[in-house]
């Protein structure tokens, strides 16, 4: 195989082809700024999508966290639970406000939150009079945490979720869109995600009066007033016009890039199941995996190899795989906050990340260049199989 083939990325940009028609009615109407007709009709088709009384177009599903937290009045000192297996970015936003994040564990169903850890981090939390302020859940890669329990745990304790969906749009779970059990829900359009605006991100919530407020917040806390006024703390999070329309066209595709996306972690099943030391992220009953990224983790005592080793080989290749998420708690910027392990013998999250790996899952890739993927692997795989019976 020749090292010097086409690059295969992880999860790239797809564009749709209708994009332009709505890049250039921007420019034709000079509604260049942020704001426009084409960020209206974005929330507006977003809500319809998911099934939420409204949504709020804003620079990043970064910034749509931070403004739930806002609307939640988390302050300096509170505390809120996190999902620890994640990206950095589902935490930033706690420590924007001086909180204080305390992570959860995964458990293998669904490598989302473990109730059991949840529950365990609540009975605390109620000893030392102290409970958190929220709760971030996220849906790893497309797949839905365990809303029922979550739910209940939060319910009991009355504390509000706010669903990290940022990967998750277009799943579903018990029938409803993914990011709209909660109190808020959280989108991302960065570049690799399954529809793209650029950058950009999205908060739906089914409460109006919150997405009022919320939008205050993300254009500048301007007073009503007839000069600029401003009497509290806000934030240049607004979505632009330009970006919005992209927004317009990709939403337009998002069930059949689910189905592509399916369809991708399909044939990688179908050609890689084989390999017994394979677990691939389940799809939990009751829920629809939009597989944005393909998934799986080592399950070997004694492994041939390394996820790193196996991320190599496919560089070799020049293709694009990463690990799986490096887990907060591990992170040396959070390693003072507390963490919670499923048990008190497991601890899922660091398991997944020491032994999983992400496959190249974009919906421009093609079939020929997923059998390169595929081939690599086989081919790499079986050199490891060879080399260990030599040496036994």
């Amino acid at each position: 195989m020749e090292s010097d083939n086409k690059r295969i990325y992880l999860s790239a940009p797809h564009m749709t082809g209708n994009e332009q028609k709505y890049i250039n009615s921007s420019f034709e109407s000079n509604w260049i700024a942020p704001l426009g007709p084409n960020v209206d009709r974005f929330e507006k088709e977003i809500s319809q999508y998911v099934g939420a009384n409204g949504a709020l177009a804003v620079s990043s599903g970064t910034a749509a966290i931070h403004l739930a937290l806002r609307l939640l009045d988390v302050k300096a000192g509170d505390k809120v639970f996190c999902s620890t297996l994640t990206f950095v970015a589902s935490v930033n936003p706690i420590l924007y406000q001086q909180a204080v994040p305390v992570f959860i564990d995964s458990e293998f169903d669904t490598w989302n939150m473990s109730p059991l850890a949840l529950k365990k981090a609540f009975m605390d939390a109620e000893k030392e009079g102290n409970l958190p302020k929220a709760v971030i859940v996220v849906h790893l890669y497309g797949q839905s945490a365990k809303m029922d329990e979550i739910i209940e745990i939060c319910t009991f304790y009355q504390v509000p979720i706010i669903e990290d969906a940022a990967e998750s749009l277009g799943s579903t779970y018990m029938g409803r869109k993914s990011g709209t059990i909660g109190k808020f829900g959280v989108y991302s359009f960065n570049g690799n995600k399954i529809i793209t605006t650029s950058g950009g991100g999205m908060l739906v919530s089914n409460d109006h009066e919150a997405l009022v407020k919320g939008k205050f917040l993300a254009t500048q806390a301007r007073d009503i007033s007839p000069y600029y006024q401003h009497s509290e703390l806000g934030y240049n999070y607004r979505m632009s016009n330009i970006l919005a329309g992209i927004g317009i066209a990709q939403l337009a595709e998002i069930e059949g890039r689910v189905s592509q996306k399916q369809a991708i972690f399909q044939r990688y099943v179908r050609e890689l199941g084989h390999i017994k030391e394979f677990v691939f992220m389940p799809e939990y009953q009751g829920t629809r995996h939009n597989r944005w990224l393909t998934a799986f983790f080592i399950d070997s005592v004694q492994p041939m190899f390394t996820p790193l080793e196996l991320i190599q080989e496919l560089e070799n290749e020049n293709i694009e795989a990463r690990p799986v998420w490096k887990p907060m708690h591990l992170q040396p910027l959070l390693k003072e906050y507390r963490f919670y392990p499923h048990s008190i013998h497991l601890n899922v999250a660091d398991c997944l990340f020491q032994k999983g790996v992400c496959l190249p899952s974009g919906t421009n890739m093609t079939e020929e260049e997923q059998a390169r993927v595929i081939q690599t692997i086989q081919s790499f795989v079986s050199r490891k199989r060879k080399q260990r019976f030599i040496a036994t």
